[in-house]
């Protein structure tokens, strides 16, 4: 038995996020699909693979601007699918109550994930609930798990990465992770961080014929940009490098990461991905993201390069800088 405790930095998504995962879970289970921690897993099926993935969501507040737990839950979870090349078709949801909950804070969120999942085209089709004592829950927290179908043509790997290739960004970053602190820490701003809670399934299937061109995405979560770039890249002989002028921010989430000292690609994004492409597909998969609501800011934002499996921003200064997983506490609790 390996002596020491858990703390909120193990679940903010940075360095001891990873260590956690790698050598007390993985260690333990590492045949199959979990082997390679995608965001979701690739299951053999006659006739189409399937895609699996499930996610819990204690964020605190239950309530933040732009959204909630309910509807963070299904887009967290068909996200998941999405980014792994897979059209989200069911999810199950579970949910556990503390006593004395509101009955209205419940119907809220309920009412939101029936919601979400209309216009994500997704069912729910089983769950469960369960109630615990006064202070054991802060209100609610929600488990929920999703099933889709692999979309053709889709090829995801590290092993696909070359020297060149371009990476992309749906949208801006870090709103969600903002919006969260802002109310979380009581300030109250007249035009604050919204949330970009959302769903990017849309922008996945846009690809289309063009998905082939498509070798790695995912969604920057907990750790932000900056933890799953480098997980892209860990062990590879390939780096990221991105330059800061490309790199898109609502000008509000900009200012209060600024003012509270926090590297926005640490903060997290709930209704975004980033993805790895040939350079000359790169444009036209901009293109068409930028044809959807949620992809209207879909940018460039670096490229690959042969390295040592670093993360490095060319900074608006002219310098650079290595971008490293982040450390310690930084935002836990924000899905």
């Amino acid at each position: 038995m390996r002596s020491g405790k858990i703390t909120l930095a193990h679940g903010s998504g940075g360095r001891l996020s990873r260590e956690l995962i790698e050598r007390e879970i993985l260690s333990r289970f590492t045949a199959g699909a979990l082997a390679a921690l995608p965001d979701a897993a690739t299951l053999p099926r006659p006739g189409n693979e399937l895609i699996f993935s499930t996610d819990s969501f204690v964020v605190s507040p239950l309530f933040f601007p732009g959204g909630n737990i309910g509807d963070l839950a299904v887009y967290g979870t068909v996200n998941d699918i999405a980014v792994c090349g897979g059209k989200p078709l069911w999810l199950s949801l579970a949910l556990v109550l503390e006593e004395g909950l509101e009955l209205s804070v419940l119907c809220a969120v309920l009412d939101s994930v029936k919601n979400a999942a209309q216009t994500c085209g997704v069912q729910i089709v089983t769950g469960d609930t369960k109630v615990v004592q006064r202070g054991q829950c802060d209100g609610m927290y929600l488990t929920s798990a999703g099933v889709g179908e692999r979309l053709p043509a889709f090829a995801l790997g590290q092993s696909r990465l070359a020297a060149g290739d371009a990476v992309l960004t749906s949208g801006p970053l870090g709103d969600h992770g903002m919006a969260v602190m802002s109310v979380r820490e009581g300030l109250n701003f007249q035009s604050g961080p919204t949330s970009d809670t959302g769903p990017v399934h849309r922008l996945v299937a846009a690809a289309g014929e063009l998905s082939s061109a498509v070798k790695m995405m995912r969604d920057p979560t907990r750790g932000g940009a900056a933890a799953v770039l480098n997980e892209m890249v860990s062990g590879s002989n390939f780096d990221v490098v991105l330059d800061e002028a490309n790199i898109p921010a609502a000008p509000n989430t900009r200012a209060l990461a600024e003012i509270l000292g926090f590297d926005l690609l640490h903060i997290a994004s709930e209704g975004r991905f980033l993805a790895v492409c040939e350079r000359a597909a790169a444009e036209e998969l901009a293109q068409r993201f930028r044809r959807f609501p949620e992809g209207a800011g879909a940018a460039i934002i670096g490229s690959v390069a042969a390295g040592q499996g670093r993360v490095v921003l060319n900074t608006v200064t002219g310098g650079r800088r290595l971008v490293s997983l982040p450390e310690g506490e930084l935002l836990p609790r924000i899905c």
